[in-house]
């Protein structure tokens, strides 16, 4: 007889994916919860010299936390973040943040309507999307890119696997499209899946990963994440 409870696969950054995990579990989420990351966050060295470099900009651009948790401590210097979850952890961290939201077109453009003199650094991932910099540089802001981490990409484990290979129902939040990317071409899976983006750009990197159905978060948020997963299992 197959399980029809549905389980929770969790591939963000450790970190990430046991923040998410205690969320849901607050919003009274009692399914049961794998952490399997697909991507380890390596931060660079040499944080003596970045503090240096950033010291010498009118701001800086921050599109993951990821990057905020890299980065040297902000001493009051000026942040503009993608979203209000980034700009949290920004302040957390004694930057003066404010936050665009939740996409590169939103935050590009929050930052040409603020209009700073420059230079400013984009302190962020090996891989990254957006063009942030590259578009500000067309405006005529003076922009540069600084990475900070770079995203190894690891396979999944073999709790993750397991599950996968099963009949029972599983869920899946995918929260960035190079996550959705490896996820995909690891598949396809056994299980039957219920996939949740954070956003049309996670959708097509998908591919044509079989899923029973994909289902696009209403704002491109964690919360809301955890809102189309908490509906998911109330629907039951």
């Amino acid at each position: 007889m197959v399980d029809e409870t549905p389980l929770i696969l969790l591939t963000r950054p450790r970190a990430d994916a046991e923040g998410f995990a205690a969320n849901l579990r607050k919003q009274g989420v009692m399914a049961r919860i794998v952490v399997s990351p697909i991507v380890e966050i390596v931060p660079m060295p040499n944080q003596s010299a970045l503090m240096a470099e950033v010291s010498g900009a009118s701001g800086v651009i921050f599109t993951s936390r990821n990057a905020v948790a890299a980065a040297p401590e902000g001493v009051g210097q000026f942040a503009w973040c993608v979203g209000s979850a980034t700009a949290e952890a920004a302040r957390a961290k004694g930057w003066s943040a404010v936050a665009a939201k939740g996409d590169a077109d939103q935050l590009v453009a929050r930052i040409l309507a603020d209009a700073p003199k420059g230079p400013l650094i984009h302190l962020c991932g090996a891989v990254t999307r957006g063009a942030v910099a590259q578009r500000l540089n067309a405006a005529g802001l003076n922009t540069r890119e600084i990475v900070v981490y770079r995203q190894e990409a690891r396979g999944l484990s073999e709790p993750a696997l397991q599950i996968l290979s099963q009949k029972t129902p599983l869920i899946v939040p995918l929260f960035s499209p190079r996550a959705a990317a490896l996820f995909g071409a690891q598949g396809p899976f056994d299980a039957p899946l219920t996939v949740v983006t954070m956003s049309e750009a996670v959708k097509e990197a998908l591919g044509e990963l079989p899923c029973d159905q994909v289902i696009l978060a209403a704002q491109k948020d964690a919360e809301s994440m955890t809102n189309a997963i908490t509906g998911l299992l109330d629907a039951g």
